[in-house]
């Protein structure tokens, strides 16, 4: 499975098994839709409410065929002092609002849970909205899943993968041809936007994180006028993503135009220098010293390229260890403990898979992704990039370059992707969030979408991880809070730390990720 951002979907029981027939629907135009709220139903959403609305599955055809969408969210928990709706997108693509809000919720200041109903959604395509499903069942897709390698080695792995990927996106469009054209980030877009007016607000208070920063640079530029506060969390570069909006064949792949492989590459960097300061008790592949945890490291590889350590293959670590990058507690030192078991010769432990597993969605990274982002269309091309990859970004750039060579053979564009312009002016500036050594979503893409975007403030969180939410912040919570509630900035060159640096324990860490410093 491959995907730039934050790709572990979690669809369940969608409305997608074929292309749903045309229904009737609420009425489309904007604050005419009307959300009912219940209780949701899901365990892990006690205390949730939820909604379904419906839109056009073509939005130039508004009066057509109309989709559903899962709508959730949290209400203020000091209705007294509500001020009214934040919408969250938890990025992906194929990152459905309706799990992941449940799952990051505790992470959101207190003071904005207190005065802001939290309300998020399962895009177009993903989760419990009318959903990109691929296959009959949970089984089939995990089965799909486990016999094409995280990323081919040699030829015979390489062949397998193109036509592994090849016959996915076939399967896909025989049994969605029109829903895999009308899934972009700008239809996703006018669907917020209709949600906006749906809980009853004239403007928009959005937070993004990952993928989601580009939904808001989207939204931010097609309905400008209708931005109240954004804050972008773990930023895409919106020309990268878009490769300029030019027409001709990209050279390089989405990731390797964004540098996710260089982010990676440092951030594994960082994880191995700290690991070797820390004692085994704190980092469990620990050699002593940065230099030796990092030779420990290369040593392990070439040991894994020659001989697996019974179903972990090199492949296989090096897309676990990159995975775990994202999250620095509790999963630094998942992945220290994984590395140390692999170096003894011991398969590390591994949770025992659920009876009834949930639905994968993977394909929905992909449906999204590849329906808009410009990439080289010859399989063979991506040889070449795993070359350039590996020797710019290590082990790390192998899983990097093959991430987008599903969107080679992809047979869906997008009837109405959004290229820019991303300078439209809005009435109050964006903010700007991202951690300096992210995984996935490297510091230099904050940067280059504050350049982009009309008026933007980059906040810069020192520390690892993928996005400030999940890896947090005091000082840029404290932020946050002051951004939503009263409209007020950091101060240009704003820095923030972690709370909890990694491989250390709550009762080691300082309080400096409490301070605010400019």
């Amino acid at each position: 499975m491959a995907g730039v951002l934050l790709i572990s979907s979690m669809a369940t029981g969608a409305s997608a098994l074929a292309e749903p027939p045309v229904r009737g629907g609420p009425s489309v135009g904007d604050a005419r839709i009307g959300l009912r709220w219940l209780p949701c139903q899901g365990e892990e959403q006690r205390g949730f409410e939820c909604a379904d609305a419906h839109v056009p599955l073509d939005w130039a055809h508004p009066r057509g065929r109309s989709i559903e969408l899962a709508v959730i969210r949290a209400k203020a928990t000091d209705p007294g002092r509500r001020v009214g709706s934040l919408f969250f997108n938890p990025g992906g693509p194929g990152a459905a609002g309706s799990t992941r809000l449940p799952a990051v919720y505790e992470r959101f200041p207190e003071e904005v849970r207190e005065r802001f109903d939290i309300v998020s959604w399962d895009p177009r395509g993903v989760g419990e909205s009318t959903a990109v499903r691929c296959f009959d069942t949970a089984e089939e897709a995990i089965a799909f899943e486990e016999r094409v390698p995280p990323f081919p080695v040699g030829k015979k792995q390489r062949r397998t993968f193109v036509a592994a990927y090849e016959e996915l996106g076939q399967r896909c469009e025989r049994r969605f041809p029109a829903l895999l054209r009308h899934i972009s980030t700008a239809d996703t877009a006018r669907d917020l936007d209709v949600l906006r007016a749906a809980v009853g607000e004239r403007r928009l208070r959005y937070w993004g994180i990952s993928y989601g920063t580009f939904l808001g640079a989207t939204y931010a530029n097609l309905f400008p006028s209708r931005v109240d506060r954004m804050l972008l969390d773990g930023n895409i570069d919106p020309q990268a993503w878009v490769n300029g909006g030019r027409k001709r064949e990209p050279r390089l792949s989405t990731s390797l135009r964004m540098g996710s492989d260089l982010g990676s590459a440092a951030t594994l960097g960082q994880f191995l220098d700290l690991c070797g300061r820390a004692s085994t008790r704190g980092c469990a592949f620990s050699a002593g010293s940065p230099g030796a945890t990092r030779a420990k490291f290369d040593e392990l590889m070439r040991r894994l390229k020659r001989r697996p350590v019974g179903e972990w293959t090199y492949a296989r670590t090096v897309s676990a260890v990159r995975a775990e990058l994202n999250l620095v507690h509790p999963a630094w030192a998942d992945a220290a403990e994984q590395l140390q078991s692999l170096w003894e010769g011991r398969p590390p432990q591994e949770p025992t898979p659920p009876s009834d597993p949930p639905y994968p969605g993977f394909e929905q990274f992909y449906a999204v992704t590849c329906s808009e982002n410009p990439n080289p269309r010859d399989p063979r091309r991506y040889v070449h990039l795993d070359e350039l990859s590996a020797r710019r970004a290590g082990d790390l750039g192998h899983w990097w370059a093959w991430a987008d060579e599903p969107c080679a053979t992809w047979p869906a564009k997008a009837a109405n992707a959004y290229t820019g312009p991303w300078d439209r002016p809005t009435p109050r500036t964006v903010l700007v969030v991202n951690p300096t050594y992210d995984p996935a979503t490297p510091y230099w893409s904050a940067q280059a979408m504050v350049r982009q975007l009309h008026d933007a403030r980059l906040l810069t969180l020192d520390g690892y991880g993928h996005t400030a939410l999940t890896n947090p912040s005091r000082c840029v919570n404290a932020y946050a809070v002051r951004y939503f509630l009263a409209g007020a900035l950091p101060p240009v060159g704003a820095r923030c730390a972690q709370d909890l640096p990694p491989f250390t324990t709550p009762s080691r860490a300082t309080t400096e990720g409490a301070a605010v410093r400019p």
